[in-house]
């Protein structure tokens, strides 16, 4: 297991900070920073997995890769981003309140525009439910949506890549 922390932990690492700085800098930018940094994420962590799994295979384990060691690679890889990532984001809501406030009526001001379409297809109570979960919203509950939306990707990705980049002896 210490060899895979040891390959592994510099791409969480790296990974997660970058997180947390697309989050900062969509903020700076003037976008909503809960969405654009889950969409950045989507980009970087398939390609932290495929370079944390690529350099297992070749620099630590003399060019061979089993699945098994692809999925543990990917799995301490993409955890270690989202977990750097939620924890980040949860930081420095927690340090900046008028951020969060902005982040929430950003929330609720969607869900006011689109009001008729979520009546229409769900119902009047759905509508008031969710409006009554942004409401009570806090700032780890942001962290943890980021979180989670952050590990179920790279497990989709981890077994993708995993399977291209398998090689066992021959």
């Amino acid at each position: 297991m210490n060899r895979y922390l040891e390959s592994t932990y510099r791409f969480g690492l790296i990974g997660g900070l970058f997180c947390v700085f697309a989050f900062l800098m969509f903020n700076w930018l003037g976008y909503d920073p809960t969405n654009f940094s889950m969409l950045f994420g989507y980009v970087l962590i398939p390609i932290f997995v495929f370079l944390g799994i690529r350099y297992f295979k070749k620099d630590v384990n003399n060019g061979e890769l089993s699945f098994a060691n692809g999925m543990s690679i990917g799995f301490l890889i993409y955890t270690m981003i989202a977990f750097i990532s939620g924890l980040g984001i949860w930081i420095i809501l927690l340090i900046d309140i008028s951020l969060f406030e902005a982040i929430k009526i950003l929330k609720l001001e969607v869900l006011n525009t689109n009001k008729e379409l979520i009546i229409s297809q769900l119902s009047e109570e759905s509508f008031e439910i969710t409006l009554q979960k942004i409401m009570a919203m806090k700032p780890i509950d942001i962290a943890l949506n980021d979180f989670i939306w952050k590990i179920l990707p790279g497990l989709f990705f981890t077994i993708i890549i995993s399977i291209i980049l398998r090689k066992t002896k021959t």
